[in-house]
């Protein structure tokens, strides 16, 4: 966006107009009492009948030009050499506030530095709402999202790199006349706590069943995309008129995560939002020439943008074995180099690199219908901030070559170790060694299964259904009575309220009983819940499970798992990589 943008036309650079508060260590907009008044309404500011307050501005001599610092994206105020720097009017002789770290105070103005770069990109300017938000794309989620993103909840996000040619310049990239398949798709999840993440890329060519899809049309009716069994999963977007909720509702078949949001880009994503903040760095670790993709770089590190940094991610048979396993690994590099860039003090402390990185951001996405909004962009931007890089994992969806092809085109799941992979996310289970602060309580909760077991016939349990699907509590019942020996169990019917997690109450003297039962089960320390022994059938006291929406079948572990499957790889957003 040029100067006339921001209300002045008189070839002033952007960056001039920003001026450090010594009061809140932020930089904000002014704009000089004399300056003529734009007519585009693109950023917020004061209305042209209002001036600055005079205490928060310096009167310059006339006919004195203000001198230039180089290497300063943004001028300080302007002092006399050699003299002190003087005290805001008002503030004389007072020792001025404490400035809190700059980098995080820009951070948290910016909305965030997640949500490689598209997110980040919209929260990065807030005080421009009205036109950023005519820049934002949306498309209905037909119901296959949560509704939104919770402030108190973990988020899962989808990410979905469509191959449609559009835009100048990409009409020369392979099919010209795609439809728009999902080319690139990544589930982002972030903890509830906000102290970790992990960012899953499944690949395009990954053979799954995509459900039937309602859809909603142009006029605003509603049709059912009737579904396909054993496709590539690509063709969940755009193949018969799928739009990105039918890719959101294949994500949750495939891995059980049902995603809060979708965000959609194509190819001048990459292209605009690297120019925005001045190109990114890469390293390769060979020389690369791709004649499909035009990528050609030499051994060593390298700062790309643009073109060539859609390349990049385009690359497949120049690294690795050749194909699109091989071009994720690429992607995510590029990613962890971009997010880190984004989170730099170079983009941070750069106003103009804020706002180019605004207008790329917000007109690079399509997003799902419950995220329609810069103010919904700035919020979600404001919980992805709070993550630190180091404790972002990508990794891929475990795979192997189909059994079914003779020339290897496809993959297909890897049943030995995906389905752990989809538990720890669904568990919220970190992919990293992340430092937790410690909870007090935390000893007592693990100490709850240490200690004796009673004999699983000295087990006395009543069996509730607290939102496991019908049938759960007599499933439970008849495994636990006719294949672990717990003969003093009952069947009691429904809860009297819907549980997300399994649980079981027990008095104090029943510990060891639930220690048992505990073990049976899969049950965590967490899912035992001391407390009282309620009667049963006979008029003894008994233990109370409650079956939870968490649930998946009599004999199945409850207990999610501590760590990631052996063999799968996983790297941090915080480490450089070199692409061989």
């Amino acid at each position: 966006m040029d100067a006339q943008g921001r209300g002045r036309a008189d070839d002033i650079d952007p960056a001039d107009q920003w001026v450090l508060n010594p009061n809140t260590g932020e930089y904000e907009l002014r704009l000089g009492p004399s300056a003529p008044q734009s007519g585009v309404p693109s950023p917020r500011r004061p209305r042209s009948s209002e001036a600055a307050p005079p205490a928060r501005t310096r009167t310059e001599a006339p006919g004195r030009p203000r001198p230039e610092t180089p290497g300063r994206a943004v001028p300080p105020p302007r002092r006399r050499r050699g003299a002190p720097e003087e005290p805001l009017p008002g503030r004389r002789g007072r020792r001025p506030a404490k400035k809190a770290s700059k980098s995080r105070k820009v951070l948290l103005w910016t909305g965030g530095a997640m949500a490689f770069v598209l997110v980040a990109g919209a929260g990065a300017a807030y005080f421009y709402i009205e036109h950023l938000n005519d820049n934002i794309a949306s498309v209905s989620d037909d119901g296959a999202s949560t509704g939104g993103f919770s402030k108190d909840k973990a988020i899962n996000i989808l990410l979905i790199g469509t191959d449609k040619r559009t835009g100048k310049g990409n009409g020369s990239y392979g099919d010209a006349g795609s439809v728009g398949h999902a080319d690139t798709t990544i589930l982002l999840h972030v903890s509830k706590d906000r102290t970790n993440a992990t960012a899953l890329s499944i690949p395009r060519d990954l053979i799954v069943d995509v459900p039937d899809c309602p859809t909603t049309q142009e006029d605003g009716t509603q049709k059912i995309i009737p579904g396909t069994q054993q496709v590539r999963f690509n063709t969940s977007l755009g193949q018969d008129g799928r739009t990105p909720s039918c890719t959101a509702r294949t994500v949750t078949e495939l891995t059980g995560v049902k995603p809060d949001n979708f965000m959609v880009a194509d190819f001048n994503a990459v292209k605009t939002l690297t120019s925005a903040v001045g190109g990114v760095e890469v390293c390769v670790g060979k020389d690369l020439d791709d004649p499909d993709s035009h990528l050609k770089l030499s051994k060593g590190v390298h700062t790309i943008e643009g073109e060539q940094a859609l390349a990049f991610v385009r690359t497949r048979h120049a690294v690795g074995f050749g194909g699109d396993l091989s071009r994720i690994g690429l992607q995510q590099q590029f990613l962890s180099a971009l997010m880190r860039k984004l989170k730099s003090n170079d983009t941070l402390t750069s106003p103009s690199k804020m706002l180019d990185l605004a207008e790329a951001g917000t007109k690079a996405l399509t997003v799902d219908s419950q995220l329609d909004s810069i103010g919904k962009l700035k919020d979600l931007g404001l919980e992805l901030g709070k993550l630190n890089t180091k404790n972002l994992t990508f990794t891929t969806v475990p795979v192997i070559d189909n059994p079914t092809e003779k020339v290897k085109a496809t993959v297909v799941l890897n049943e030995s170790t995906a389905p752990q992979v989809f538990d720890m996310i669904r568990n919220d289970v970190s992919f990293t060694a992340v430092k937790e602060r410690k909870k007090k309580g935390a000893a007592a909760v693990a100490a709850r299964l240490k200690g004796t077991k009673a004999p699983a016939s000295e087990v006395r349990v009543r069996i509730l259904n607290g939102g496991a699907v019908a049938g759960s509590a007599q499933e439970t019942l008849s495994w636990l009575q006719n294949e672990e020996g717990v003969t003093k169990s009952e069947n009691a019917g429904n809860a009297p309220a819907p549980l997300a997690k399994t649980t079981l109450e027990y008095a104090p003297d029943q510990a060891d009983q639930a220690r048992r039962l505990a073990d049976l089960m899969g049950l965590s320390g967490s899912a035992m819940k001391p407390g009282e022994s309620v009667t049963n059938d006979q008029g003894l006291p008994a233990m109370t499970l409650t079956l939870g929406k968490d649930f998946e079948g009599a004999g199945v572990s409850l207990t999610a798992p501590a760590k990631a499957p052996e063999g799968v790889q996983k790297s941090t957003a915080d480490k450089v990589e070199c692409a061989k």
